[in-house]
């Protein structure tokens, strides 16, 4: 049989361009959703933005608006300090293993992506933050040589993605983010597998942390 060469499906694409728009803060929480306008907006029928807006549903990013229809899902604290308590995991794994398995293809290939991930940063594209920041630590899964890591982190991946987003929008100084990344991807193309998981480790609390903080403060401010 000839193998078959996969693309995404319109619904996939239509999925992802509506999360890149919540992520880059575009399509911010309480945004209603119209089904029509997005349509249109992107050059699609409206059943593969149905199928598109019934997995993003699904998953927590959109939620029932009252009356009828659907608008974007406030981020919830708890569901994002419990999904980084996973990553936390997830990645310092991911990480102890691609140094132990790939510290040369690391070296070879990471500063590619670090260097995409500073201009995303001098840029102040979020979209283009969120990628490069995806980009980054999908390529880690893969030198990682674990073929669970990736589907693991495809269950909550949405959520992930607009999580970075809202991370690189509110730090003030997201430049640290590429500086955690390229002390990881040194670890890692020196093949110190015990250095890159601590701090992997590390690097996702602190994220967390600063998430979390800042979804607090934004709360408050919104009740007063």
């Amino acid at each position: 049989m000839k193998l078959l060469k996969t693309q995404p499906s319109l619904a996939e694409q239509v999925h992802q361009a509506i999360l890149s728009e919540v992520s880059s803060g575009s399509m911010p929480p309480g945004s209603r959703i119209i089904q029509e306008q997005i349509a249109q907006d992107l050059g699609v029928s409206r059943q593969p933005v149905q199928q598109a807006l019934a997995l993003l549903r699904k998953q927590g990013v959109l939620q029932d608006a009252p009356g009828r229809g659907l608008i974007v899902a406030p981020l919830d604290i708890d569901m994002v300090q419990q999904m980084y308590d996973v990553r936390s995991v997830l990645e310092a794994l991911a990480f102890r293993k691609a140094a132990e398995n790939n510290p040369l293809r690391a070296a070879k290939e990471g500063p590619a992506l670090i260097k995409n991930g500073r201009s995303a940063m001098s840029k102040r594209s979020v979209k283009d933050m969120v990628s490069a920041d995806i980009a980054f630590h999908s390529f880690i899964y893969e030198l990682s040589e674990n073929t669970l890591i990736a589907p693991a982190m495809e269950a909550h991946w949405s959520n992930t993605q607009r999580v970075i987003g809202e991370v690189l929008m509110k730090v003030n100084r997201p430049e640290d983010v590429w500086t955690q990344h390229e002390e990881l991807l040194h670890a890692v193309s020196k093949g110190n597998s015990k250095a890159a998981e601590e701090l992997a480790r590390e690097h996702i609390v602190e994220t967390a942390h600063i998430l979390i903080e800042r979804l607090v403060e934004i709360r408050s401010k919104s009740l007063n």
